[in-house]
């Protein structure tokens, strides 16, 4: 015991040697390029003199980085996460510039712009080597996590808390946004994502698809998933005809009163009410825990702590400062990605410019970095669960389309992620299980606009006989990450406002999620029927269901209760049509269910509209401006997946399928209760799913997909 005490002591102290050797180098390079650094006095010193001032300097920046940083970053916990990320580099500088004044004689001296340049470099140095001394020795990096494990538990028995901790098995779940089913199978077979084939292979875990409601997109998904109800959601955006107003998912306050309606219809907080964590991700599931969770965003004060594990990633001066440097590598390996395909002429394309380089490596870089560290946290305190959403590739996937290289390089990534937190998990307190789920996938396909030059509410106008502009207006994206960046400059999600009646001309509000699109006409304060459309706009419909990029309609009818429109004159009674029947013939099992469970929320717009979908190539058309899309019917975008551990029950005993959000929520319940887990949120003698006659599950993907390497 005392030698293995010795040589982690040695091995920490040689470690902290090559840094501290690494930091004083650095200074002795940097005061030899910048004219206005130096390490000697004005008279000049020997070499030995300049090198022993660049050690007590790096030795005394290293020190004030460990002991003042993270005060510091805890008195600026409420500064907005993205400037507090810039004043890294200017907190950095402070730092240096104290550090060189405690030199003796004088004989540090650096401007402050200097020493902001100075100080980064240092810290990228001194990150740099020891990730890299990590990296080249497994064992100092166990024996490291061992410590941190050993130190909150420490923490937690001088809080009065048990030294150990809980026999019973956490959960945690990782939500990779927008990664389909067939897309992971493809990426475990090539290697791509190697932790998740190495889990498949080795059968650690189960691999299991699931399909989503009509509306594909993560306030869907995501709410049912933690809070087991998406009861009146029927797309990413839509207008309420009784408030007047406009709900956006990715909007906070919209999340907050999104969230309350599920609580109120379930009974219930959520899946995480019983010490949980929510990271990242656009509902709180009642978690105790919560950093970078948009319906907590709003709220103001000592409430809200949606931004306090921004403290967790940034009281590490070095990993700040690798943080903000990849960030600005990621910027431009953006702008040279979306020049390139330019120059290539790729089709495919959409705009990339803007701030939209910088949104992409918040999603990429810093929401990654931050969440991560979250859940380590997590691990390492032994909390019971832990769900967390990465949206990196969903982000990437909608402007440089789902199966590009860019979005390739992200799963790549995101791969490395699950791997930290496995090795990380292996040294928490308790034992945990990793469940790995999606919330929707994305089907591929340009845009309605760059393929028939007007966008649905040119289309929409004409058909009300309305004048169609001649520029058409950039239609808004509904990329889960720009809502995070919103929330951590405290900037409100903005939508259009309700246009005011003019005469006798009422102009209908047309928005877009992804390739679904809602028609309401505000004047009329109920459910506009078929036949009430037909008096008002009698050539809206049929210009709308014959065009060649919409598959088909929903509108609700006097005579029929709901009638679905296509093309040529279908009209189908909703509660006569089956799957792989008329407008939904190509749309696939399961989409008259979805269309019928939609047309039963008391929000539902008046028109709702479903681009063509090629069932050949899967490509689908978007309303939005994006070349990966979500949230209709069509293609990969409705197969998610679940991958969970083989020691925990099937999703569904006995065989079937997994259909919605509501039923992925009764499943991971079901889980939490297992090993004496949880009762997580209400006992529920009927968790277990029934079986849906004549779809069978399977595991590892279709039949192109499946490979036994995967």
């Amino acid at each position: 015991m005392a030698a293995g005490r010795w040589r982690r002591a040695a091995s920490t102290a040689w470690r902290s040697l090559t840094v501290w050797a690494a930091s004083t180098l650095t200074m002795l390079i940097m005061a030899g390029i910048l004219p206005d650094f130096q390490l000697q006095s004005d008279t000049g010193d020997s070499a030995s003199r300049i090198a022993t001032t660049a050690a007590l300097g790096a030795g005394a920046f290293g020190l004030l980085s460990a002991l003042v940083w993270p005060l510091l970053v805890r008195a600026l916990l409420l500064v907005p996460a993205l400037v507090l990320g810039l004043a890294v580099f200017f907190l950095n500088g402070a730092l240096l510039l104290f550090a060189l004044h405690l030199i003796p004689d004088n004989r540090g001296e650096v401007s402050p712009e200097t020493a902001v340049v100075v100080a980064a470099v240092m810290s990228a140095v001194a990150s740099a080597t020891g990730g890299a001394l990590a990296v080249r020795d497994d064992d100092a990096y166990r024996r490291r996590l061992y410590r941190l494990a050993d130190r909150r538990r420490r923490a937690a028995v001088g809080q009065g808390a048990a030294a150990a901790g809980p026999p019973t098995p956490g959960t945690v779940f990782l939500q990779l946004d927008g990664v389909g089913h067939e897309l992971l199978c493809r990426a475990a077979r090539d290697d791509v994502m190697p932790t998740v084939g190495r889990w498949l292979r080795d059968g650690q875990h189960r691999l299991t698809p699931w399909r989503t409601d009509w509306s594909s997109q993560t306030g869907a998904s995501q709410l049912g998933i933690l809070h087991g109800s998406n009861h009146d959601v029927p797309a990413f955006r839509w207008y309420e005809k009784d408030t007047g107003e406009i709900q956006v998912s990715n909007r906070p306050t919209s999340a907050a009163e999104l969230q309350r309606r599920a609580i109120e219809r379930t009974g219930d907080g959520g899946l995480l009410t019983v010490d949980g964590a929510s990271r990242g991700n656009l509902f709180s599931g009642s978690a105790e825990e919560v950093a970078l969770v948009l319906s907590v965003a709003a709220r103001r004060g000592k409430e809200n702590r949606s931004r306090a594990g921004y403290f967790a990633y940034f009281c590490d001066p070095a990993n700040a400062v690798r943080t903000a440097l990849s960030f600005c590598a990621e910027v431009g390996r953006e702008i040279g990605q979306s020049v390139a395909a330019r120059v290539r002429r790729e089709r495919p394309r959409v705009g990339r410019g803007g701030l939209y380089p910088f949104i992409r490596a918040f999603a990429t870089v810093v929401e990654r970095d931050v969440v991560v560290a979250a859940v380590i946290g997590d691990l390492l305190a032994g909390r019971t669960a832990v769900y967390a959403d990465l949206v990196a590739y969903d982000e990437v996937a909608h402007h440089s389309g789902p199966f590009s290289r860019d979005a390739r390089k992200v799963l790549e990534r995101l791969d490395r992620s699950l791997a930290l937190i496995e090795k990380v998990a292996e040294h928490a307190p308790r034992p945990y299980r990793i469940v790995v789920l999606s919330d929707h996938g994305q089907s591929p396909g340009e845009t309605f606009q760059a393929r028939y030059g007007l966008t649905l509410q040119d289309l929409v106008r004409a058909g009300c006989g309305l004048p169609v502009p001649r520029k058409a207006r950039r239609t808004h994206s509904g990329a889960e990450a720009r809502s995070a960046v919103r929330a951590a400059l405290r900037r409100p999600v903005e939508e259009p406002a309700v246009p005011a009646p003019k005469g006798k001309q009422h102009e209908p509000i047309v928005l877009a999620s992804g390739n679904l699109g809602l028609v309401s006409f505000p004047d009329v304060h109920h459910r506009m029927s078929k036949e009430e459309i037909d008096a008002r706009h009698p050539a809206l419909l049929p210009t709308l269901a014959n065009h060649p990029g919409i598959g088909f309609l929903l509108v609700r009818s006097e005579e029929h209760g709901a009638v679905v429109l296509g093309a040529r004159g279908a009209e189908v009674p909703l509660a006569d049509l089956a799957d792989g029947q008329g407008p939904l013939a190509d749309f696939g099992p399961g989409a008259a269910a979805a269309v019928r469970r939609t047309h039963s929320f008391p929000h539902t717009a008046d028109i709702m509209v479903n681009s063509m979908y090629d069932p050949v190539d899967g490509e689908v058309l978007a309303f939005e401006e994006q070349i990966g899309s979500h949230g209709g019917l069509g293609g990969a975008q409705s197969r998610p997946f679940l991958l969970s551990p083989a020691e925990l029950s099937e999703p569904v005993p006995g065989g079937g399928e997994l259909v919605g959000a509501e039923q992925v929520h009764k499943v991971l319940r079901r889980w939490l209760r297992e090993e004496h887990g949880p009762q997580v949120p209400l006992e529920d003698p009927e968790d277990s799913l029934p079986e849906v006659p004549g779809v069978a599950s399977f595991v590892a993907g279709p039949p192109e997909a499946r490979d036994d390497s995967a």
